[in-house]
């Protein structure tokens, strides 16, 4: 298959929650309104279907339901669209990305490593390649290994960026390691590794990164687009003081599994009808809710006095 153009993947892509009404279902008037505000507050784009969107729990028709009103958005805002559409089998990853994508204005699919039946590193390798190749839109190889039991090492990930309709690496391995930092000193011109640790998007830019796919930006969403701009641009200072505001935001968030102390912030906050999640998943305890909205408070507090104080100085 020929390769699709390659997307510009710079900046603040956030993955976003799916939200549920009170009766379980789908709430696709929240979801557009959520969408409609991160891209307002400086998201550059949107991931539906990412591990913060629950796809495990929804149905196919669900999933394409997301997905389309995730669309509606990102046509409307004229920002970029991922979507979530791995599986841990590559003729369902296929089928999904041809089901999610079509008539869809898609950046890119987003497609995990194989998860649960943990093939060999080859055989993960030729998953990608297969994927791509069938693929009509270009893909985003998602590396995550604390959650799908394999993860691949640079050589893998430097493999596989040489296909040309693999534009792009989510890497997500809890830190800025050597294979991290090799894939960003030695794959191709024009693959684009973004920041899959909330905690690590700044050392993941300033080394060579394109930008992130947050969760945390959920929250405070316009402090977590400038440090994404600050870094990309090289303001080395500007980015280490934000990540060092946004850090307590970022800790609390992942207290408790996500995505359930994000939606519970998002009910609180009256951008969600309800924080609820599908079983196996459940709520954020209360506790957890109480110290992340706290923390929000403060960095939003903080921003304010500093907008005022620059506001005064002009």
């Amino acid at each position: 298959m020929t390769a699709s153009p390659a997307p510009d993947l710079r900046g603040l892509w956030v993955p976003i929650v799916t939200p549920f009404d009170p009766q379980g279902d789908v709430d696709l008037v929240a979801l557009g309104e959520l969408a409609a505000r991160l891209l307002q507050d400086g998201a550059t784009g949107l991931v539906a279907l990412g591990t913060t969107g629950e796809p495990a729990t929804l149905t196919r028709e669900e999933r394409r339901q997301v997905v389309e009103t995730c669309d509606r958005a990102c046509r409307g805002a004229g920002c970029g669209l991922m979507v979530g559409a791995g599986t841990n089998s590559t003729r369902g990853t296929i089928e999904e990305i041809e089901t999610l994508t079509a008539g869809i204005e898609t950046a890119a699919a987003l497609v995990v490593v194989p998860y649960y039946t943990r093939p060999s590193e080859r055989a993960i390798i030729e998953h990608f390649v297969a994927v791509a190749e069938a693929s009509s839109v270009p893909v985003v190889a998602y590396n995550i290994p604390y959650r799908t039991g394999r993860g691949l090492g640079a050589a893998a990930l430097l493999e596989i960026s040489a296909h040309p309709n693999i534009v792009g690496l989510k890497q997500s391995v809890g830190g800025i390691d050597v294979d991290t930092l090799e894939v960003l000193a030695g794959a191709r011109p024009g693959f684009q590794v973004l920041a899959g640790d909330d905690a690590f998007i700044v050392p993941t830019i300033l080394m060579g990164g394109v930008g992130a796919i947050a969760a945390a930006a959920h929250l405070c969403t316009p402090v977590f687009a400038e440090l994404a701009a600050a870094a990309i641009a090289g303001e080395g200072a500007r980015a280490r003081e934000l990540a060092e505001v946004l850090l307590p935001l970022v800790v609390a968030g992942f207290s408790e599994p996500s995505p359930a102390v994000w939606k519970g912030a998002l009910a609180r906050r009256a951008q969600l009808t309800t924080g609820d999640l599908r079983r196996p998943m459940t709520a954020a305890t209360p506790s957890a809710l109480d110290r992340l909205i706290d923390v929000a408070e403060q960095i939003s507090q903080r921003q304010a006095t500093s907008e005022a104080t620059l506001a005064t100085a002009r």
